[in-house]
């Protein structure tokens, strides 16, 4: 089964939308692996978003990061990664599809209440840096043979 990571911003966790974001991943059949709420330092914002580093919009985005609680998750399940990104939508919300997580709760582009990884590398690398490996479970559900074939 592929892992991805995600991480609902400080505008989905300020708007109080955690407990239905993490809903919808459940409901899908997706594991929660991993999920911790979390204050992100300027170093691991930096580390995070540092393919953005020099773009004009990487200081505001650090700022934004590190100025309120994330919720960082890994959720666990077949295609993990392009799955999720389906649900979550289009990086801006007034181009997602209605009934994703953006089309349903993003204001805009700069506030778009999840991030996800974009691909099973970038999953790697994000669950390397927001989670040790003692804080990812293995853990069987009943409900996989209902979901999985």
């Amino acid at each position: 089964m592929e892992r991805t990571y995600l991480m609902i911003k400080p505008d989905g966790v300020q708007r109080g939308l955690v407990g239905e974001i993490i809903a919808r991943f459940e409901k899908r059949g997706f594991k929660i692996v991993g999920l911790k709420m979390i204050r992100i330092g300027r170093e691991l914002a930096e580390k995070h978003y540092g393919e953005h580093k020099g773009k004009p919009f990487f200081e505001p985005l650090v700022g934004y990061i590190t100025s309120s609680p994330v919720v960082a998750m890994v959720i666990e399940g077949k295609n993990a990664v392009g799955a999720a990104r389906e649900m979550m939508g289009a990086t801006d919300p007034l181009k997602a599809a209605p009934g994703t997580i953006r089309g349903t709760y993003g204001i805009d582009i700069g506030r778009n209440v999840i991030h996800g990884s974009d691909s099973p590398a970038s999953a790697q690398r994000e669950i390397a840096l927001f989670f040790s490996a003692d804080e990812l479970m293995e853990y069987g559900l009943e409900l996989d043979r209902w979901v999985y074939e």
